[in-house]
């Protein structure tokens, strides 16, 4: 489902433009070429999929960067939009925008399967110190701050006992069509993992100097302010990332980052964990292919 990256590109400017101007736009990620792999399925044990695993690591060895590399991947699927699609959508648009339906079904084929939802800190401490996770884990990650994820995914993943990830792009918080602070607070009350996914979607590529504050560290602040909670874990605006970025947001306190389909840093594979974008085209046979087909 990779798309021409000339049109994408187009594509993401206009809508960053939109956002950023306070028009009801909406800021896209930029897809790239996966590897074909073995499904991953790390290790079982009977623990809730749903709850995230209270670790004390004090003292606890950490995994060497050729272990954490060798470890199985946990699919993780990245949602934008989820509403029905409008004559004005372009295919391009398509991807990112899930019907109602289509994700209902998705998240249907996912608890047939037997899939259990795990969070950030349970993949860290799985990568880093070897934690068992749930039997065939999945993680679900929404990017953007759409309100339709607090209305529509949020009550329709309470029916499986599904918990998630939000990357909070913090320029649209109360702005119409998107989550206002309440509904961040209620999803972060509820269990599920609020994420930075900075100011207002700049590409980290480019960040200079003072991007740093405005970018990561006031919204990580806000974030905090809005759940009360330590804001641990970051995506990457349009997936793209680059090294110098690694430290930077390392010494933010930031524990991990997400990209998309791309390749994982070989020196830096915890600022580099892969999802892939769950296109609204997919119906729930090609989600399963593409979870099969993505993650090693």
């Amino acid at each position: 489902m990779i798309k021409n990256y000339l049109k994408y590109t187009l594509l993401a400017g206009m809508l960053f433009t939109a956002v950023s101007c306070g028009q009801k736009g909406k800021s896209t990620e930029e897809k790239s070429t996966s590897d074909s792999g073995v499904v991953a399925e790390p290790k079982t044990d009977s623990a809730s999929a749903s709850t995230p695993v209270a670790s004390n690591n004090t003292n606890r060895k950490a995994a060497s960067v050729a272990e954490i590399l060798a470890r199985k991947e946990v699919p993780i699927l990245c949602y934008h939009q989820i509403r029905d699609w409008k004559p004005s959508d372009s295919k391009v648009a398509k991807d990112y925008i899930i019907p109602v339906s289509t994700f209902k079904a998705h998240m249907k084929l996912l608890a047939d399967s037997g899939y259990h939802t795990v969070l950030p800190e349970q993949v860290y401490n799985y990568l880093v110190y070897g934690d068992p996770l749930p039997s065939k884990p999945v993680m679900l990650t929404f990017d953007d701050t759409e309100a339709n994820q607090f209305l529509v995914a949020n009550e329709e993943l309470k029916k499986y006992n599904y918990k998630a990830v939000y990357f909070i792009m913090t320029v649209s918080i109360g702005r119409p069509n998107y989550m206002t602070k309440d509904q961040i607070k209620k999803l972060a009350d509820e269990g599920n993992t609020i994420g930075s996914h900075t100011w207002d979607h700049h590409n980290v590529k480019k960040y200079q100097g003072e991007d740093w504050v405005t970018q990561i560290e006031k919204p990580t602040k806000t974030l905090e302010t809005i759940t009360g909670q330590k804001i641990e874990y970051f995506a990457y605006p349009f997936g793209l990332w680059n090294k110098p970025a690694f430290p930077e947001l390392k010494k933010r306190g930031f524990k991990a980052a997400f990209s998309l389909a791309d390749k994982k840093d070989q020196d830096d594979p915890l600022f580099t964990i892969r999802r892939i974008i769950a296109s609204g085209y997919w119906s729930p046979k090609t989600l399963n292919s593409a979870m099969n087909n993505s993650f090693h």
